[in-house]
């Protein structure tokens, strides 16, 4: 049973925590400022949704602030300073959430790498082994004792794929049985045709 909250609700929790520190720095004032505590939600955010959340989360964690600057009364001896104060909040919002959903990323990508190469290590492991075959027609006998065809063996316990063909010695000897022709030559591209009759 899964004891995990869902997404929705999750996302749910960052906005709450975000309007509840945009409410306490319009309660405390703007002399004291929340603004470190506003990264909390972002990473979080970023961690788990990935960088369009993180985005999101920057968005109305610098409305919160800026609404609470505004409606606990601070004011400002130049308007420059006013947008200097909030540019610089959103770019710390935006560096800790492209921050924490590039560090996910990166995990997640070294996770997929994990299991990619315990997969091949999984396989190779199987290919050195000692495979019981069938001295005659070359089935294997797999850990449950099963006698499984070497093809379907093979692919079933690694990545690798069969196609079927003759080589130029067997490819002379099937036509030579099959009657087709009393003898074959090779063209020198390791295919064999029927040989020129210059008596006929």
């Amino acid at each position: 049973m899964n004891n995990k909250p869902a997404p929705s609700l999750r996302m749910v929790a960052v906005i709450a925590g975000i309007a509840m520190l945009g409410g306490l720095d319009w309660f405390t004032g703007y002399e004291l400022s929340f603004f470190v505590f506003y990264f909390v939600p972002i990473a979080y955010a970023a961690w788990r949704f990935g960088l369009s959340a993180a985005i999101a989360a920057v968005v109305l964690s610098g409305i919160s602030w800026f609404l609470a600057d505004i409606f606990a009364g601070h004011s400002y001896s130049s308007n420059f300073y006013e947008i200097w104060g909030t540019m610089t909040r959103f770019a710390a919002f935006i560096a800790i959430g492209w921050s924490v959903a590039r560090m996910r990323q990166m995990l997640d990508h070294e996770r997929q790498i994990a299991e990619k190469l315990r997969k091949a290590l999984s396989e190779i492991q199987v290919l050195e082994s000692f495979l019981p075959i069938c001295a005659e027609c070359k089935k294997i006998r797999d850990k449950d004792g099963e006698w499984t065809e070497l093809e379907e063996y093979f692919g079933q316990h690694s990545n690798t794929q069969f196609t079927h063909g003759y080589c130029p010695e067997c490819g002379k000897r099937a036509l030579e049985e099959a009657a087709l022709t009393a003898k074959v030559e090779s063209n020198g591209a390791g295919d064999w045709i029927p040989a020129t009759n210059p008596g006929r």
